[in-house]
């Protein structure tokens, strides 16, 4: 988080009552972060926070400084899929998968990505082999969702059902 702040309580009178420790953000304005691991950090941060946007500010200087960087590409893919902006999520998370195919976490949201664009049939490979690397049950439970969403529609048969 940050510094530590205090926050004093008053009555109705005005008069001071106790004084509560508070954890205070970092404040960085975007463009402001002079490295982009200070980029990464403040991002994952405000990722936590559940602030995408913000996150977004901080992460799009600090990608254009370095392209390369799965970690930053890995927060940006996040921030958008927190945004529902799938469609760019999907496009760096597509990146992730083919730069480490390996990725258990890029190959998941990338197949839930594609499940929320109401693309069963694209997710699947994608989902069925990060519950494969991972053993995950979350992992497993989207398989099977989708599995079941795809038998339901008549594109695959029940018996092709893991």
């Amino acid at each position: 988080m940050g510094d530590v702040g205090w926050v004093s309580h008053s009555d109705d009178e005005g008069a001071a009552v106790d004084d509560q420790e508070i954890p205070i953000p970092l404040i960085m304005f975007p463009g402001q972060a002079s490295h982009p691991s200070d980029a990464y950090h403040r991002a994952w941060e405000l990722l936590e926070q559940r602030a995408p946007r913000e996150a977004l500010e901080i992460l799009e200087p600090a990608i254009e400084a370095e392209p390369e960087a799965n970690s930053l590409l890995t927060l940006r893919a996040w921030a958008y899929y927190m945004r529902v902006q799938l469609q760019k999520a999907e496009a760096d998370l597509r990146v992730l998968v083919e730069r480490d195919p390996s990725d258990v976490w890029a190959r998941h949201t990338l197949g839930r990505a594609l499940e929320r664009q109401s693309r069963p049939a694209d997710a699947l490979p994608h989902l069925r082999l990060a519950a494969a690397m991972s053993a995950d049950p979350e992992h497993e439970t989207a398989v099977l969702r989708v599995e079941r969403e795809l038998a339901e529609a008549g594109v695959i048969s029940y018996d092709d059902l893991t």
